[in-house]
């Protein structure tokens, strides 16, 4: 069996740094808010072209932190994509915000620019905008109608860790970006982890006070925050994996660009191409109208799939009170998409059979 992802393979090449790293760490005798959280969060921000970096417990944290740092209005209505996951819309609903759900572009199954300007209201605060599966957003023309209306822009950039757009690293174009650090992330630490980036020096600041009870001095607190610190062993970590980001994103870039020109199965829709070496290709998502005959197909001959995500948002339990809307293309994407495997640890010789495989489907 081909595995979906094998992270004890992913972090094989760097275990014994991680280890040194670790054991760093525990002999420090310090383990919060310190130097290691400082080297990391200043690299990261070099990497992403970004003026500042906050580190965080997880990416949902760093959604959330950077909605109360804005401090908008109760009433607002915040912008978000109606296909993702659920963790990029939590943060509007924790803080009693409304979220306005938008359809994709049918072709990236990303936010589209037309449509959000469509959905803008007198009420509407800001702009949630999704890198999903590691494609860069239309950034640019999503600031352009920001900033028409006078609204905020945040990056949900969980899946997108090294993507470029215009040749620009996504951290560095949005009001305030949000990163995961979950295992499975391009770049993964090793339990839950986030950061936000920002070329905003006074709200990176305010940030710094909320993720520390509202704190940067000890019993001192400015405002009513809470506890999501990124800890030292964790940013000790992602400071040894943070130099092998572009590599291994090379070589997923270079199994996409494998898949895009090989697979060749009837009714398969594919990712767009058009950005290969831009995209940072954390998943490589398809769509079929056949998918659980198509899934079984390939888990029958090997090769392990994932969904990412089987339903919409506003279908699930929790939203409920969205369960009317009528949202078509978002619920045709997510009874469709299909996750292949794609992460730099794939053989060449995985890689084709799992090309193989697929494009035997049509064929059984």
């Amino acid at each position: 069996m081909i595995p979906f992802l094998d992270l004890n393979q992913v972090n094989a090449p760097y275990l014994q740094a991680i280890e040194d790293a670790s054991l760093r760490v525990i002999r420090s005798g310090w383990y919060i808010l310190g130097n290691e959280l400082k080297t990391f969060e200043k690299a990261f921000a070099a990497y992403c072209e970004a003026e500042h970096c906050v580190g965080t417990a997880n990416g949902l944290d760093a959604i959330t932190l950077i909605l109360t740092a804005m401090d908008l209005p109760k009433d607002s209505e915040i912008i978000v994509p109606a296909n993702t996951y659920i963790a990029s819309v939590l943060p509007v609903s924790y803080l009693h915000l409304t979220p306005v759900f938008v359809e994709p572009d049918p072709q990236t199954m990303l936010l589209d620019p037309a449509l959000i300007e469509q959905a803008i209201t007198p009420r509407t605060k800001a702009i949630i905008t999704v890198d999903l599966y590691g494609r860069s957003c239309e950034i640019a023309d999503i600031l352009d109608v920001a900033k028409k209306y006078s609204l905020k822009v945040i990056t949900d950039a969980a899946q997108a860790h090294g993507a470029t757009h215009a040749g620009r690293k996504v951290g560095a174009w949005a009001d305030a970006t949000a990163f995961s650090f979950y295992p499975t992330k391009n770049l993964g630490a090793l339990g839950d982890a986030g950061a936000i980036t920002t070329n905003d020096a006074a709200l990176a600041e305010k940030i710094r006070y909320l993720r520390n009870y509202g704190s940067v001095i000890r019993y001192q607190n400015e405002y009513q925050g809470v506890n999501s610190r990124l800890d030292e062993m964790q940013a000790a970590i992602l400071s040894v994996k943070l130099p092998y980001l572009d590599p291994e994103n090379a070589r997923r870039r270079e199994i996409a660009g494998r898949y895009l020109r090989e697979l060749q199965c009837r009714d398969l829709t594919l990712p767009p191409g058009d950005r290969l070496s831009e995209d940072a290709w954390h998943l490589f998502v398809v769509r079929h109208p056949r998918r659980s005959e198509f899934i079984a197909f390939l888990d029958a001959h090997g090769v392990q799939t994932n969904v990412h995500y089987p339903q919409p948002i506003h279908k699930q339990l929790a939203y409920k009170e969205f369960k009317d809307l009528h949202l078509p293309l978002t619920e045709q994407i997510h009874q469709q998409v299909i996750s292949l495997p794609l992460n730099p640890v794939l053989t060449d010789h995985e890689v084709a059979y799992i090309i193989q495989t697929v494009n035997q489907f049509d064929r059984q």
